[in-house]
């Protein structure tokens, strides 16, 4: 069976919805929890998708597995390995392959937003049949990726944040996006952190809510055609 490694960033950022769909595509995911231990190589996997985190892709003082994390990184890419990177992920994949990630950006986005499929994508085997098209996905970020790595084809984007979607070579995938986390994620979001931001928490989940069956099977549809690749089909 294929065995594909989930490494979790942070507590509240686990994989959700990800491991279901994967099961259902025949795919086993063994997470782990990257601050208690990482392993050393991507020997017996399939395939890599690295969580969010809210934090930066090099704060190594403050999360010391990071380096690890970005050795494995490095391994699939070279080993061409399909890799998913989601939020942190894929700053993680646009540091590791040259790229530039901002810290507070100015691209923040909170809540359902509406991404633009670039013509770029046609073809791709994750976002190319959503070409040319739109799709809704759950944010939480405020670092961004502001400058692609060499090479890399930008695939989706947003009047809010460009860097939406890109791959890099044939085999790795950086989505600022989430997923793997459905609408009503938004309900367990620190309510005064966002009051702060001056954003209500109820409203937020709420229009959120008006496209859950859009972003269920659009998120689903990139999980199942990542696990494809990570099958070897």
């Amino acid at each position: 069976m294929t065995r594909v490694l989930v490494v979790q960033n942070s507590k509240g950022s686990g994989p959700r919805r990800l491991t279901r769909w994967l099961a259902d595509a025949g795919v086993t995911a063994d997470v782990v929890t990257a601050w208690e231990g990482l392993p050393r190589t991507l020997d017996g996997y399939d395939g890599v998708v690295l969580l969010g985190g809210g934090y930066l892709p090099d704060d190594d003082a403050e999360h010391p597995w990071l380096p690890g994390e970005r050795a494995l990184t490095a391994e699939a890419l070279e080993r061409a390995v399909p890799l998913l990177g989601i939020c942190l992920g894929e700053q993680l994949l646009a540091h590791v392959a040259g790229g530039e990630v901002t810290a507070r950006s100015g691209e923040t986005e909170r809540g359902m937003c509406a991404l633009e499929v670039l013509p770029a994508a046609a073809g791709d085997p994750i976002l190319g049949r959503f070409t040319p098209g739109t799709l809704w996905m759950l944010q939480n970020h405020e670092d961004s990726v502001t400058a692609l790595p060499p090479g890399a084809t930008l695939l989706a984007t947003s009047a809010e944040c460009r860097v939406q979607a890109f791959r890099v070579g044939h085999a790795a995938w950086g989505l600022q996006f989430h997923p793997e986390a459905p609408p009503d994620a938004i309900l367990r979001w620190d309510e005064a952190a966002l009051a702060d931001q001056g954003l209500d928490r109820a409203a937020l989940a709420a229009a959120a809510k008006e496209h859950a069956e859009e972003n269920e099977a659009g998120s689903r549809a990139v999980v199942r055609a990542w696990a494809s690749l990570a099958g070897g089909s």
